[in-house]
């Protein structure tokens, strides 16, 4: 048994990860600010299950208070962290680019500098497919440059990788960098394109599509995604960078017409604009972590939205479409 730090973990990703390593017999501190992005009784309802297990703690806090952070890391002594906890969204980062600067970069610094202090064996960052930019060549593999994000919440990721790699090569920290590619599931973020095309096919309104509607996505079912982040756990040693992603991009479209099909349901288009920030595709070359961890995702977008539909459908209460 591991005692694991999981920061950011009332959050879609965060909470479906302390689940699976409370189920696998770990202890697990859980840091969360409740951050006002999205409603704080999602974030509550994500740890119900969790706050049952005596194995789990919570912890209300910003990552970015030093004072309180040390403290934290004081009174435990951690096997492993995985730091999830970042400001998200590619649009929103437009507006407020020192927000995003501030969250997940030097957030990000402290969480490092912790870990070196504190001499915690391994360390996992959750980055992202946004990295890449606009990239021309597909699928995106780890050793591409990423040196030309377009959104300031893609700059931000890839600053906080670099500095990932600083405290490997300072330090001889043992880092991870997991670049996620848009996964979805049951306890999905209200902003992000599920969640909000369900609600807005479920309720008749109409479903903004910004483009054509060709634009692909590499989505990702959480249950896989959660795999690949413990096995990144189990296994971080020296610097490695990971791509976790289904690696079967689907265009916008076609995957409103699954929604479509899963909810019984007809969509009504209309179109807008491309969005600045937005990229034409993201498709992960996920061949290095199926080699080093064990990664294959096995969840077809049909049946993994089928599945969130299926949890959709047993909310008592719907955020409202944002």
């Amino acid at each position: 048994m591991s005692r694991i730090l999981v920061t950011g973990g009332a959050g879609f990703i965060g909470s479906h990860l302390v689940d699976r390593l409370l189920s696998d017999g770990h202890e697990v501190v859980c840091v969360d600010n409740f951050d006002g992005f999205y409603p704080r009784w999602t974030k509550e309802a994500n740890l119900a299950q969790a706050r049952t297990n005596p194995r789990f703690r919570f912890y209300e806090a910003d990552i970015r208070d030093a004072s309180a952070m040390r403290g934290l890391w004081g009174e435990f002594g951690f096997d492993a962290v995985c730091h999830l906890a970042a400001r998200p969204g590619v649009r929103p980062s437009l507006s407020c680019p020192a927000v995003y600067w501030d969250i997940n970069t030097r957030g990000t610094l402290l969480m490092l500098e912790l870990a070196r202090e504190f001499r915690v064996p391994r360390f996992v960052f959750a980055s992202s497919s946004s990295v890449y930019g606009a990239s021309s060549r597909a699928p995106f593999r780890e050793d591409d440059a990423a040196d030309r994000p377009v959104s300031p919440y893609a700059a931000s990721k890839r600053s906080a990788e670099l500095l990932c790699h600083t405290y490997h090569h300072l330090y001889g920290l043992n880092v991870t960098c997991l670049r996620f590619f848009t996964a979805y599931g049951p306890r999905n973020r209200p902003d992000l394109a599920v969640a909000r095309f369900a609600r807005l096919i479920d309720a008749g309104e109409p479903v903004p599509v910004f483009g054509d509607g060709r634009s692909r996505r590499d989505y990702t079912y959480i249950d896989d995604i959660i795999s690949g982040v413990a096995a990144a756990l189990e296994r971080c040693s020296g610097f490695c960078i990971y791509n976790l992603g289904h690696s079967e991009p689907i265009e916008l479209l076609d995957l409103i017409r699954v929604l479509e099909r899963a909810l019984g349901r007809s969509a009504r288009l209309v179109f807008h604009p491309d969005q600045p920030g937005d990229v034409p595709l993201t498709h992960a070359d996920i061949r290095r972590a199926r080699h080093d961890l064990g990664f294959e995702p096995t969840t077809p977008i049909e049946l993994g939205i089928q599945r969130y539909v299926e949890w959709y459908r047993r909310q008592p209460v719907l955020c409202p479409a944002v």
